[in-house]
């Protein structure tokens, strides 16, 4: 009985180890606030700044930010940050008035003021 509590107990404590595991290659994608192919630039830039981004791809027509990360690195709500920090909102984190106030007038995308 003991040594099927104690397997039992060891193969509980491999299952947690293994969910802790953070991925290598994690894909995400997010949306991001912009107009043009300046915040293109500037969208991919700040993700790329952020140590751990591996791959930052955003997508004019859809606003949609595809990533690839290395969640040992960083996580998606720091690369959010970073992006925030240059003018531009996420549905977690949202730019300061006057950092968005700062962008070329062909960047200020319409910001929804319920959600900020």
């Amino acid at each position: 009985m003991k040594t099927l509590m104690m397997m039992l107990c060891l193969l509980l404590a491999m299952g947690n180890l293994q969910a802790q595991t953070k991925n290598k290659n994690a894909r995400y994608t997010i949306d991001v606030n912009g107009n043009c192919e300046t915040c293109k630039k500037r969208i991919e830039k700040a993700a790329l700044s952020v140590s751990g981004v591996k791959l930052a791809s955003w997508d004019v027509a859809t606003h949609e930010l595809s990533l690839i990360i290395n969640e040992e690195k960083t996580s998606i709500l720091e690369v959010k940050k970073a992006i925030a920090k240059v003018g531009h909102d996420t549905d977690e984190v949202k730019a300061e008035d006057s950092v968005y106030e700062n962008l070329h007038s062909c960047c200020k995308y319409e910001r929804n003021p319920a959600k900020r």
